[in-house]
């Protein structure tokens, strides 16, 4: 996944798209060179984070977001049969292979769902929130998401390797 700088002039649409690409790279960036072990090692006890354990939440909130929320899609968790997004957290049994195939999946689901809709103003509705909220609302709810975790993902990286960096 190529990580492309934002656009200094784009319209709404596209600098949210490429936010929101920006940060899905980053994410793919910081488990670059790393094999299964190193993906699943976890931060420090109590905590079980790993960068493996993100990239199934995030494949989990893509799916949560895009497909069942703004595309209408009744679709159970891959990871939890009782709609538990922390549940993707546990990665100690889960390949690279199999994170990623699951996440990349997502987000293609997410950026086709994104392409289809008419603006941003369209809008679905929130079981959790109970009301209606827009694709520009999900977008940057995506973006916010992202960047907390990748958050996460820097000092992951950095304590598995020394690698640091945005």
């Amino acid at each position: 996944m190529e990580r492309i700088s934002p656009p200094l002039t784009g319209d709404e649409r596209e600098t949210l798209r490429t936010f929101l690409d920006y940060h899905r790279a980053t994410l793919a960036w910081k488990c670059e060179g790393l094999g299964d072990d190193e993906l699943r090692r976890s931060s420090m006890p109590p905590s079980t984070l790993s960068l493996l354990g993100l990239v199934r939440h995030m494949a989990e909130v893509e799916r949560h977001w895009f497909r069942r929320v703004v595309d209408g899609q009744d679709l159970p968790h891959l990871w939890s049969d009782t709609h538990d997004f922390q549940a993707a957290y546990d990665a100690s049994d889960c390949t690279r292979a199999e994170a990623f195939a699951a996440w990349e999946g997502e987000v293609a689901h997410a950026r086709r769902i994104e392409a289809a809709a008419e603006s941003l103003d369209v809008t679905a509705y929130v079981p959790s929130w109970k009301e209606e909220a827009s694709l520009r609302l999900v977008m940057l709810h995506l973006i916010h998401e992202y960047a907390r975790h990748n958050g996460h993902a820097d000092f992951l990286r950095e304590g598995i390797d020394g690698t640091t960096g945005a």
